[in-house]
């Protein structure tokens, strides 16, 4: 049995939808999405290496498996307003930043030392990528997909999508990339 690519790409643009009108409603994103293209194009390449990592941790861990990711878009994110030729040049962008502390610490290695926030900043990010990665699992559980299945694996993987281009999202607005109408 194959996978109902409109279910799946329906799944992925409503949990969009709410996550982008939550970060909306807490002043996080910009009213305008910003143009992820650049992202996009490292996205198979990003998620390819997280997999492991995620799916190992998701049973005991959903929330953290889920939004360690959103922790990645806003490293990529930073990193490409940096200097994104190197940051793109790297064989494995998602293993650079958590082979620095480990998979556990990475949340901390990149709020401190990637995005330089203070304690109080960090702690603050915490929170809010602590509720969408909730809001990602809740809409897993919602569907109720089989565990283990390959519905289940597309939807997880949609997920972590979402909470990628959040982080980028969150991100870019943070370091002041507002978009306009051309």
């Amino acid at each position: 049995m194959g996978i109902d690519i409109q279910y799946i790409d329906k799944y992925e643009e409503t949990l969009h939808s709410q996550l982008y009108q939550f970060l909306q409603s807490k002043k996080e994103v910009d009213v305008m999405e910003p143009d992820t293209t650049d992202f996009e194009s490292v996205w198979q390449q990003v998620c390819t290496s997280y997999i492991p990592d995620g799916v190992r941790e998701f049973e005991g861990y959903a929330t953290v498996s889920v939004g360690w990711m959103m922790y990645v878009g806003m490293a990529l994110a930073k990193q490409w307003d940096e200097n994104w030729l190197k940051c793109k040049s790297q064989p494995d962008m998602y293993t650079a930043l958590r082979d620095v502390r480990g998979y556990d610490c990475m949340d901390e290695y990149i709020s401190e030392d990637v995005l330089k926030l203070k304690p109080n900043e960090s702690k603050a990010l915490a929170k809010l990528i602590n509720d969408c990665a909730q809001m990602g699992v809740h809409a897993l559980q919602r569907e109720m997909f089989e565990p283990g299945s390959p519905l289940a694996f597309h939807a997880y993987v949609r997920t972590l999508h979402q909470m990628y281009l959040m982080g980028i999202a969150v991100q870019l607005l943070r370091m002041g990339y507002k978009m306009t109408k051309i």
